[in-house]
């Protein structure tokens, strides 16, 4: 019943957005979404908790370091979580890796500074920290601002109209407010530190890196990597080469990643080391056409563009090909990964209906980006980001040419020399130093990354006024570009190759996350023996269930025995991952035990020469002969057949354990 109210609520609320994205326009919109939100908290919160204490108690996930009294942010996988985060890994590495003949590399954790600060993550991997004024303890400022407006939203019937339009609002622009608006915001609505209600201090930033030292002396400085993105830009060079010299071409690295996020919580959502899994697909930028396009174009999903949030309407379903024909995706390489992802994570086990495709707003952009599209997976916790799927241009290899000296380029061989025409912007540094000194190379790199359009009008504008407006996106605001600040000339050339910065599209994908919301979607509770008692179910694909099928002599008798370890021994053969389980408890409970961690199918040994095999869901049951049944569970394991395919080639078999006969272990 908890599911099903959760599931009907998840589809009434599935297309609004949360928490709420728009500016004027969704303030109205949101209030309603809110109180439903608030009716449904108490469910999200019972719901949560059940399937928290199964994956705890079954040991797919405990915090790490328990004995000591644990580490906020910190958790160890046990058996069942490492062997779905192996399948997980196995499916991406399938998918994208060798359907798509990636290049895959392994870098190291600890990554030099310098790297770091060619990628800006020194100067801006950021966020706004406040601090309890009397014990010291650390906050994120903004959620803190978060957690007040929307607790005010949900659980206070006194609010005005005015007001709830005010606290919509902050939510709104969120992530656009400064230290200072987030500091007297807090002051004007007297948030204080969430355990022990002393004052906060003002908010100011706090770099998320782990910083360590490379070598016993110290003097190289160095940091556990943010990302795994840096690693393979900065050997973009020997990919180039070892590709022939040709583009397009992507590479892709699974491995872990660290921030030192201030409060840490959300289980799995938000924490301090994870993995991650990236792919860097590199691309001519004058041609962003993809051959496979075509294979994902008809796919057809929930998509959340700027322009949908902006106006405060709903997420709708698109078909793909739409969406890149009509610019609401800006490339075909870009909607050929966004579909990929799509059919990655659903065939994972994620429900279509709680997946949704939302572009990211003008605030959320980097200047440098073409355009940014988030996969949000619904669960308890509400959207939750858990694929990136951005076209970064050519900023990241641009950043490292420029900080290394080593030109990381491609190039085009020209049958024929080509006369040419370039765009060549050429800033002035001593000028924007004396007119902006420590914003300087803000404005330099925006200049730099000017498109060709929006180049030329600025050139014409300080032909004919002699100064421009400009926005430095990394800077926040307008600043005034006077004619000798830059030099903007189309010059002509013959060519006998033209060299370029490839563009970049990455799908980043947070593993953590996305296995958390595997875990949500794929439990339910079914009645056992009686109506009171829930039995616990997680309803894995076998793509990647932890174990696939399980062994169990219906009483422990040697001739049994014996037969379930020939069965044992041919899954072994087959590789298929299984459990023997010859305790002797009632059939009833083992069948319970392992449909609470997720095992599809189940033998039963009845008999020396055939068997019971039993599906998790339908708990249907059929009749295969003993030297069968290995291969009928690699069959359907493997996806080669579906139960049902498999319930029309073998007997039916009458129920072992009657439903009421079912109980779970305590």
């Amino acid at each position: 019943m908890l599911l099903r109210l959760l599931s009907s609520a998840s589809r009434a609320i599935a297309a609004k957005p949360h928490p709420p994205q728009t500016l004027a326009a969704a303030a109205a919109g949101a209030t309603s979404t809110t109180r439903k939100l608030a009716a449904m908290a108490g469910n999200r919160e019972a719901f949560r908790v059940a399937v928290g204490n199964t994956l705890e108690r079954r040991l797919f996930y405990v915090p790490s370091f328990k004995i000591y009294g644990g580490v906020a942010g910190l958790y160890d996988y046990g058996p069942p979580g490492c062997a779905v985060k192996a399948n997980v890994l196995a499916f991406w590495r399938q998918h994208f890796v060798l359907e798509e003949g990636m290049l895959e590399v392994d870098c190291p954790c600890v990554t030099p500074e310098v790297v770091l600060k060619a990628s800006g993550h020194v100067e801006k991997f950021t966020d706004l920290m406040v601090k309890d004024e009397k014990t010291g303890s650390c906050y994120r400022a903004d959620h803190l601002l978060k957690d007040f407006c929307k607790e005010k939203l949900e659980n206070d019937n006194t609010l005005s109209p005015q007001k709830e339009e005010e606290l919509n609002h902050i939510l709104a622009v969120l992530d656009d407010l400064s230290a200072e608006q987030l500091g007297a915001k807090i002051k004007e609505y007297g948030i204080a530190a969430p355990d022990t209600k002393n004052p906060l201090s003002d908010p100011y930033p706090f770099n998320l890196m782990f910083q360590t030292s490379i070598g016993p002396s110290g003097l190289s400085a160095g940091y556990m990597r943010p990302e795994t993105a840096q690693g393979i830009f900065v050997n973009f060079k020997d990919l180039y080469y070892y590709n022939g010299n040709k583009l397009p071409f992507a590479a892709a690295q699974i491995g872990q990643a660290f921030r030192n996020e201030i409060s840490p919580r959300q289980g799995l959502l938000r924490v301090r080391e994870f993995t991650l899994a990236e792919i860097e697909h590199f691309v001519d930028p004058e041609d962003k056409s993809h051959p496979k396009f075509s294979d994902v174009s008809d796919l057809e999903f929930l998509m959340f563009p700027r322009e949908d949030q902006l106006t405060g309407r709903s997420a709708t379903r698109v078909r793909l090909g739409e969406a890149v024909s009509e610019g609401t995706v800006n490339n075909e390489t870009l909607g050929f990964f966004i579909g990929r992802v799509y059919l990655f994570l659903t065939q994972l086990g994620i429900d279509k209906d709680r997946l949704r495709f939302r572009q990211h707003l003008p605030n959320e952009m980097a200047h440098y980006a073409a355009d940014c599209w988030d996969a949000e997976i619904e669960c308890s916790y509400g959207w939750i980001e858990c694929v990136g799927i951005a076209d970064r241009s050519a900023y990241d290899l641009r950043a490292h040419s420029d900080k290394s000296g080593v030109p990381l380029e491609a190039h085009e061989k020209f049958a024929e020399p080509r006369e040419v025409e370039k765009l060549v912007i050429t800033p002035s540094k001593k000028e924007l130093g004396l007119a902006f000194k420590g914003d300087q190379k803000m404005v330099l790199e925006a200049l730099e990354a000017m498109g060709e359009t929006e180049a030329l009008g600025m050139k014409a504008a300080l032909e004919s006024k002699g100064d421009v407006e400009f926005k430095v996106c990394t800077l926040g605001k307008d600043v005034t570009i006077k004619r000798n600040m830059v030099s903007i000339n189309m010059e002509k050339k013959k060519e006998h190759q033209r060299k370029f910065t490839p563009s970049v599209i990455e799908p980043s994908f947070g593993i953590g996350r996305i296995i958390y919301c595997l875990f949500e979607h794929c439990f339910y509770q079914r009645t056992g023996k009686t109506d009171d008692e829930q039995l616990n179910v997680f309803r894995f694909p076998p793509l990647v269930a932890p174990i696939k099928c399980t062994v169990f002599p219906l009483v422990k008798v040697e001739k049994f025995d014996v037969v379930a370890k020939k069965i044992s021994k041919a899954l072994t053969t087959a590789g298929i991952s299984h459990i023997i389980d010859i305790t002797g408890t009632s059939i009833g409970k083992r069948y319970a035990r392992t449909d609470e961690i997720g095992v599809p199918l189940a033998i039963t040994v009845d008999s020396t020469t055939s068997v019971t095999v039993r599906d998790r869901d339908s708990k249907d049951q059929i009749r295969v002969e003993v030297d069968e049944v290995a291969l009928v569970v690699k069959e359907v394991t493997d996806g080669q057949s579906t139960w049902a395919d498999i319930m029309w080639r073998y007997p039916a078999h009458t129920a072992l354990a009657t439903d009421e006969e079912e109980a779970s272990e305590t």
